[in-house]
């Protein structure tokens, strides 16, 4: 097993092509990160990873994972992490995604530490692992809603999000319940905006959930849970 080096200096490469001077200090501030940026936008990071991948294929789920790895791990700039992230996240990949990348997505979210680079992961990663194998992602997102990460603890509450009607309404609920205190901004919001995915299936539920915990949401997390309702 190895990296695809070609891959990795592709992206990176690209990244370079693109960058813009003007964007890369806003960029930098509003993502408030030590790390220098390129100025390249989202779109444009997923079409340079796109390209990317079509150009230079990867056979086997080692040489992914490494591949995402390396251009992960030897990052200089910002967006090389958000570029890994989409890298590990294509749909040509889907083989992959496995219970055996779970490491490798728990790395993401633990080093990445921000939203931009969380999020992601939490939402099209975890998700689809949850509905492919329910059981032991059960397990693993109940103990990830008790860890000593905010971002795996915000990673359990969000990775539902995307599921909509196919919502695991109880374990929702019990990986919101440790963090119901939390003051932290990005577990209130979590929670505020997994309910609120909820509510566009299933309002009632979400109404008599707040009602039922009245004086325990803050009220970011409630503000944001019936903001549809």
């Amino acid at each position: 097993m190895s990296a695809n080096l070609e891959l990795v200096s592709a992206i990176r490469s690209g990244l370079s092509r693109l960058a813009d001077a003007k964007r890369a200090p806003g960029m930098k501030a509003y993502l408030k990160t030590e790390m220098p940026c390129r100025g390249v936008t989202v779109p444009l990071q997923r079409e340079l990873v796109a390209r990317a991948a079509a150009d230079f294929p990867l056979e086997s789920f080692d040489d992914w994972r490494e591949t995402v790895l390396e251009l992960w791990r030897g990052a200089e700039y910002r967006e090389e992490l958000g570029c890994a992230g989409f890298l590990a996240g294509q749909s040509r990949y889907r083989a992959f995604h496995t219970l055996a990348a779970l490491p490798l997505y728990e790395e993401l979210i633990v080093r990445g530490a921000w939203w931009d680079l969380v999020d992601d992961v939490a939402t099209h990663r975890l998700g689809p692992l949850l509905l492919d194998f329910p059981e032991q992602m059960r397990t693993k997102m109940l103990a990830w809603s008790r860890d000593r990460s905010l971002w795996k603890r915000r990673s359990s509450i969000i990775c539902q999000v995307t599921l909509k009607a196919k919502t695991d309404r109880e374990l929702l609920f019990a990986c919101i319940e440790p963090n119901l205190s939390d003051g932290d901004f990005f577990i209130r919001k979590a929670i505020g905006w997994a309910l609120r995915a909820l509510a566009h299936v299933d309002p009632d539920e979400v109404a008599r959930y707040v009602r039922e915990n009245e004086s325990r949401p803050s009220p970011l997390s409630k503000r944001e849970a019936l903001k549809n309702l």
